[in-house]
């Protein structure tokens, strides 16, 4: 058996960068955590309890609304358009459409396409998070960014 030795000063570089690794994505999380609970937290003090679920719908101007999206798989970068048309804050319906770089993602694409209105239409804006639809899992996180850029157009 060869037995190697790593230096003494390569491992603690290594751990200690593991560690700040940690650290920058712990702080990442806690951040997004702490604003969501701060948004949280001050909207029932300011309306009643009845009345805040009405609010999250109200808060979205009613219309048709265009944004794209990105992910990477593991060939390029595939973009897709999603338009949603809100009513109340309720999503009533949905279009994506995508331009596939590679034969696989064409596959997922469609797949996504053919089944992401089952997910959304009838829902809330604000609940939306698709994370698998159809067996496609990296073309929700380029839907997900096209949500998130379309709440922004949508506030009202």
């Amino acid at each position: 058996m060869i037995r190697t030795t790593v230096p003494t000063s390569v491992r603690k570089g290594s751990a200690l960068l593991g560690i700040a690794g940690l650290f920058v994505l712990a702080g990442c999380s806690g951040t997004a955590d702490a604003g969501d609970a701060d948004t949280a937290g001050s909207t029932p003090d300011d309306t009643s309890s009845s009345s805040s679920g009405g609010d999250s719908t109200a808060t979205y101007t009613d219309g048709t609304y265009t944004a794209d999206g990105s992910y990477q798989t593991p060939e390029t970068v595939e973009q897709i358009s999603v338009t949603l048309t809100l009513a109340d804050g309720v999503v009533t319906d949905v279009e994506v459409s995508g331009d596939p770089q590679a034969p696989e993602t064409e596959r997922y694409q469609g797949e996504f396409i053919d089944g992401i209105a089952d997910e959304v239409v009838g829902k809330p804006i604000d609940d939306l998070n698709v994370s698998r639809v159809a067996g496609s899992s990296l073309t929700s996180g380029g839907f997900n960014d096209a949500v998130d850029a379309i709440k922004e157009q949508a506030a009202s």
